[in-house]
């Protein structure tokens, strides 16, 4: 698959079904990672082939689309960052979700700087945010790293969590 974004340590590319699937859905699926989006308990693997169509057909309708990272010092999958703005969404995104077995290496705040240059330079856009659980302490230190600071909350996420969430973000420079 053609590379979307490179960094010093990741690759971006379009979402692989046959490659990404299996670490995807061990992502999704576990408990700490879901509670950290503010999604439930975890993802059963029917769940997480759903999620994974979401973002394919979402990359068809929009041009653009989470992608799934890897790193290229060992190919592993890390997790899926990129733009995001499905309807009904707050406005357009750049999310992470870093597989836990990858956390506290940098890769969501490096994955996410390539990915704010992009939508800011190649996909015209003015402003990103970053829609983050309220206590996700983490994901806030990654946006607050990446220059981003907390806008407003919203009373939920559409189509994903039922929670009140914080919308981080940042302007084009």
């Amino acid at each position: 698959m053609a590379v979307i974004l490179e960094t010093e340590r990741l690759i971006l590319r379009h979402v692989d079904p046959a490659a990404d699937f299996d670490d995807w859905a061990d992502c999704f699926g576990d408990r700490d990672t879901m509670r950290g989006l503010g999604g439930g308990p975890g993802m059963s693997r029917a769940q997480a082939w759903r999620n994974m169509a979401t973002v394919i057909g979402h990359q068809d309708i929009r041009g653009y689309s989470f992608y799934s990272v890897i790193e290229k010092a060992t190919n592993q999958w890390v997790g899926r960052i990129g733009p995001w703005n499905p309807e009904g969404w707050p406005a357009p995104e750049i999310g992470w979700v870093i597989h836990r077995n990858h956390w506290r290496k940098g890769f969501a705040k490096e994955a996410a700087e390539a990915c704010i240059a992009f939508a800011f330079e190649t996909l015209g856009w003015d402003q990103v945010v970053h829609t983050i659980a309220m206590d996700n302490d983490a994901s806030i230190k990654t946006a607050e790293s990446l220059g981003s600071r907390l806008l407003y909350t919203i009373d939920n996420v559409p189509a994903i969590s039922d929670e009140p969430h914080f919308v981080y973000g940042q302007d084009k420079a």
